[in-house]
């Protein structure tokens, strides 16, 4: 389930007093990065090989035949998956019994030295630039790049970092849905959402589609972005409730007809979808509706204390404790 080596090399040493070294979180984002770029996850690889194995029409099958021949090859050749490395992104969770040699600033500048690095070293495209001026420094870093986003896991003694390289074309949909919109009204949004996206050319099916519902509105669109780069396919979630509206909303988008890259098959259009809540007001529900192309691109690293650096299948950011309820 682990691997101690992956890249990184000479810098598996034990970490020494003081905390974590900013060496070796920058090796670990790095690395980190290099996974995501080069090496899909296996829940991804099985599914896309299942999907394959089922179509039955002759143009989505003979995109899944080179969607599947263009993983191996990238991971034999070490290149990206894809041209368009998407807008790479860190998802950090950080153990509560954790130190950092240098604090959270030493942190913070490991992964963007690693993000520069790996952009000139994989000749990764860089997309991020002014938004206004269009000016591309050329190495994904820049303001708010790339994004980091946080949270905390009691009882750890680790940093894990994952690493996401999302397919920038690829928005969030939203709507408020009110009391009497129900679960008709949730199902109705994600087929706009589909529909939509397709009408515009914004999908690479199959996709993994994450919905978020909940919380506030900003908090909609997080969640439904995290459901679907963070959770491995197949993944339910833990209530019952919830997990049985991911069942149904699969079902229902894979009954469309629609196959691989928008042709008509039998294999369906989503290799998951998953479904993450958040506590909300009690007359509204804002949800968000997220789409993964086919590039489902992500990298999990994990430094110890101890210095010990492993390459983990999954990030660990949807845990007991980051879903928990009620006053402590």
């Amino acid at each position: 389930m682990t691997d101690t080596t992956g890249g990184l090399g000479s810098v598996l040493s034990p970490v020494a007093g003081g905390g974590i070294p900013e060496t070796l979180l920058e090796e670990a984002a790095y690395e980190a990065h290099r996974l995501a770029a080069t090496t899909l996850p296996d829940d991804v690889k099985r599914a896309f090989v299942g999907m394959r194995d089922r179509e039955q029409e002759e143009l989505p099958k003979r995109v899944l035949e080179a969607i599947v021949d263009n993983f191996h090859a990238a991971e034999d050749d070490q290149r990206p998956v894809c041209a368009d490395v998407g807008v790479p992104r860190i998802y950090a969770v950080i153990g509560n019994e954790t130190a950092i040699a240098g604090g959270f600033v030493s942190f913070e500048r490991a992964v963007r030295r690693a993000t520069g690095r790996i952009t000139s070293d994989l000749a990764l495209r860089s997309n991020r630039c002014h938004p206004i001026t269009r000016r591309n420094p050329g190495n994904n870093v820049g303001v708010f790049a790339p994004n980091i986003e946080y949270r905390v896991e009691p009882d750890a003694d680790y940093i894990e970092i994952c690493a996401v390289h999302k397919g920038g074309a690829f928005g969030t949909d939203f709507r408020m849905l009110v009391d009497g919109d129900g679960l008709p009204g949730i199902r109705k949004a994600v087929l706009d959402a589909i529909a939509e996206f397709g009408r515009r050319g914004l999908t690479c099916p199959p996709v993994v589609i994450g919905v978020g519902l909940g919380g506030t509105k900003d908090q909609s669109f997080s969640i439904a972005k995290q459901a679907a780069q963070l959770r491995p396919i197949g993944d339910r979630h833990p209530d019952p409730d919830v997990a049985a509206l991911e069942d149904e909303l699969l079902e229902m988008a894979n009954s469309l007809g629609i196959g691989a890259m928008g042709y008509v098959g039998t294999a369906g259009y989503a290799t998951d979808v998953h479904v993450e809540i958040a506590y909300t007001h009690s007359a509204l529900t804002p949800m968000g509706v997220h789409q993964l192309c086919q590039a489902t691109r992500r990298g999990v690293v994990r430094v110890h204390m101890d210095g010990r650096t492993e390459t983990r299948p999954t990030p660990s950011w949807f845990s007991d404790y980051s879903r928990r309820m009620g006053v402590e």
